[in-house]
């Protein structure tokens, strides 16, 4: 395939990945440069290994053999784990002395994107790490070789590292995976966990004919839902496509979004890490910022995106991580990557641990007003120039702003915050307050900043 190998779509370089449609910005061609790419980077750093796994879309199988053939192409030898969801993938990068791993994914993107995910020793690659793939690949700068395939199977070794030393109590749960690529594991899982458990869709299907598998929008957990209520289950958990992010429901069906789980998770980790930082996304409720701190916790702000969490862990030593996108990331006891799957062993011991039901532990927190991460569609080429000429406005406005990621503006009622999306032609928004009127001035003065651009929510 080498002669024939492509360049890779400029639109497909995100800053914490590779990904794009099929076959429009991503085809075989610019999989096989990727492998080529990845390749050369691992043997430049004196590595010989790499773990390659894949979800189940429709497109993956097909992009997984153009991926390793580039891979074993520049003289790496594969680790080939097949279908799996990518924490299966990143466990394997932690354990199997291999010297990276890339799992071909769309992750909660629309049926029809895939993409890659890699990690190289140990630590996420990423940012300028992706473009250097770009160029590589135009200017053939590939090392050479006739690299080894060995498939391994590690889905049971997984799966007992979850479970190992699982200090949670018997509860009735709903799992519903969405027809993606946790549905392996969860099942598995579910057999071996006390309790009473119900699944749905856990037969990996890249059509999704069920929902997308995409946790944080409502809609997609409506058969959860349902299947708490009808079953009058204690909780309910849902997965992305990947299996790396996580939803969740309680007793009474309210969703328990991704700083409302963090803050579940929050109370045992100061418990046992006193004073310890904890990083949360931008995104994130400024209640989840109060809470940690009234733990006697540190909270860091963070950029969105799991390579920018993942950094931001390592750099401050934070034992736990999350985002309101449902990527929650542990350090300590585990391997310092997001997983949906350990984030429910996680949260099933904390409400053990709390002694209160999950119901209880959501009906506990503050009632703050707000709106969901909402996704503005805008063209590639323009998500990054609208969010810049809104945040030069509001610097000569004067305004109470943070600019870790987009711009996140303070009001005398609340917080409001613009920016890109690093996986989608996209802006997203979010919004809070302590009431409705408040919310409604802050949500007056978003759509005022939009209009600006001609856009709107």
């Amino acid at each position: 395939m080498a002669e024939r190998a492509a360049a890779i779509h400029p639109t497909a370089l995100r800053e914490y990945d590779v990904r794009g449609t099929v076959p429009e910005t991503l085809d075989e061609r610019a999989a096989y440069a990727v492998g080529r790419g990845f390749a050369t980077r691992v043997r430049r750093a004196g590595g010989t290994r790499v773990a390659v796994g894949r979800d189940g879309r429709l497109s993956s199988p097909a992009l997984e053999v153009a991926l390793i053939e580039g891979l074993t192409d520049s003289g790496v030898d594969v680790v080939r784990l097949g279908l799996g969801p990518t924490p299966m993938v990143y466990f394997a990068e932690a354990t199997l002395g291999v010297d990276g791993a890339v799992q071909v994914t769309g992750s909660h993107n629309p049926r029809d994107d895939n993409g890659f995910k890699m990690v190289l020793q140990h630590r996420p690659f990423f940012g300028e790490d992706v473009q250097d793939l770009a160029r590589m690949a135009a200017a053939r700068d590939w090392t050479e070789g006739a690299g080894t395939v060995e498939a391994v199977d590690i889905l049971d070794a997984y799966v007992d590292r979850l479970l190992a030393g699982f200090e949670g109590g018997e509860y009735r749960i709903g799992w519903d995976c969405g027809s993606g690529a946790a549905g392996p594991v969860i099942e598995k899982l579910v057999q071996r966990l006390p309790g009473e458990h119900h699944t749905l869709f856990t037969d990996v299907d890249g059509h999704f004919p069920h929902h997308h598998p995409d946790p944080t929008v409502e809609a997609n957990l409506e058969a959860l839902k349902r299947l708490v209520a009808d079953r009058r289950l204690d909780f309910g958990f849902a997965f992305d496509g990947d299996g790396d992010r996580i939803g969740a429901v309680d007793g009474r069906g309210r969703v328990i979004w991704g700083d409302q789980i963090l803050m579940i998770l929050a109370g045992p980790t100061l418990a046992e890490h006193p004073g310890a930082p904890i990083v949360a996304d931008v995104k994130a409720s400024q209640a989840l910022f109060d809470h940690v701190e009234r733990l006697g916790g540190r909270p860091v702000m963070w950029k969105t995106g799991h390579s920018l969490m993942k950094t931001k862990m390592v750099e401050t030593a934070a034992p736990l991580g999350g985002e309101m996108s449902g990527h929650m990331f542990f350090a300590g006891e585990w391997y310092g990557f997001d997983d949906a799957h350990y984030a429910a062993i996680r949260l099933i011991r904390a409400a053990h641990l709390a002694g209160r039901s999950m119901t209880e532990l959501r009906g506990a927190m503050p009632a703050m007003v707000d709106i969901p991460e909402t996704r503005i569609t805008v063209a590639e080429a323009d998500k990054f120039a609208i969010v810049e000429r809104v945040c030069a406005a509001l610097r000569a406005e004067g305004a109470d702003i943070n600019e870790t990621d987009g711009v996140r503006v303070r009001t005398a009622d609340g917080w409001w915050l613009l920016r890109a999306s690093n996986t989608q032609a996209a802006l997203t928004v979010r919004a809070e307050a302590g009431d409705a009127a408040g919310l409604a001035r802050v949500l007056a003065e978003l759509d005022r900043y939009l209009a600006a651009e001609g856009g709107a929510r």
